[in-house]
């Protein structure tokens, strides 16, 4: 579980209503009727912008912010020093006894690519094209999350709009003006909260999430093939670290 992600949720959401109990009660911040126009009115919207099966999606993309967990990129240069290294004293075929091992289904379809004797060149086309469609199936993934982070607010002014109307129209009955306001105000933080404290940090952690698995991804793709041409473990060590910063490479004994 990603804590960052659940920490600064809980620290947000916490201060908010600290700050609300500080000073009234949570109860009077509860509104049905603004809860319907900013939430049914986003998931609306959205379901208009994309298909439905992009907004069912979504609840499995939101989950990775919380629980998807890559493996370090110092691991994996040390995965594949391993690999090149039994590679060159036993041969490539050495390496298929360890494929059923790897959780990663994208290094395990590269070894085996590798270990059936394809060309480095044909190996690197179809390991590019897995890597493109990742990365549109990312993008999109945050650009949904986004786009209700856009429509949250919009939908809370809209509510606004809606409780404003009903407050003038019943200006007589002062009893009825104080219900009105309540919804055309509560609106506008609904919205606001889900926007700011929601969707959009999702959404940039998406967005952080995805390159960070990209690099990995690229990582796994170029030792795959450097294992296929059979260059030095030294070179691949190498070649792998030249991805990370300086403080974070790999130094030999």
């Amino acid at each position: 579980m990603d804590l960052g992600t659940v920490i600064g949720i809980v620290l947000s959401f916490g201060l908010v209503v600290a700050a609300i109990l500080s000073g009234s009660s949570l109860i009077i911040f509860l509104s049905v009727p603004s809860f319907l126009v900013v939430v049914g009115g986003t998931l609306g919207a959205a379901m208009v912008n994309y298909p439905l099966g992009y907004i069912i999606g979504v609840v499995g993309v939101i989950k990775n912010t919380f629980f998807t967990s890559l493996e370090s990129p110092v691991d994996i240069i040390d995965r594949f020093k391993d690999y090149a290294n039994r590679a060159r004293r036993e041969g490539i075929l050495s390496l298929e006894p360890l494929i059923k091992e790897i959780d990663d289904d994208y290094m395990r379809k590269g070894l085996q690519l590798t270990v059936d004797g394809l060309e480095p060149q044909t190996i690197q086309e179809i390991l590019e094209t897995e890597v493109s469609y990742l990365s549109e199936r990312h993008a999109t993934g945050a650009e949904i999350v986004a786009v209700l982070g856009t429509l949250a607010p919009a939908m809370g002014m809209i509510g606004t709009v809606i409780g404003l109307i009903q407050m003038l129209q019943t200006m007589s009955d002062p009893a009825s003006i104080g219900p009105a306001m309540s919804v055309a105000l509560l609106t506008t933080l609904y919205g606001a909260i889900l926007a700011n404290l929601v969707f959009n940090p999702l959404s940039g952690k998406l967005k952080t999430r995805s390159k960070e698995e990209l690099l990995l991804r690229e990582m796994i793709m170029e030792g795959i093939l450097s294992i296929s041409k059979g260059e030095n473990p030294r070179i691949i060590e190498e070649k792998l670290n030249s991805f990370l910063p300086p403080k974070d490479r790999v130094v030999s004994d």
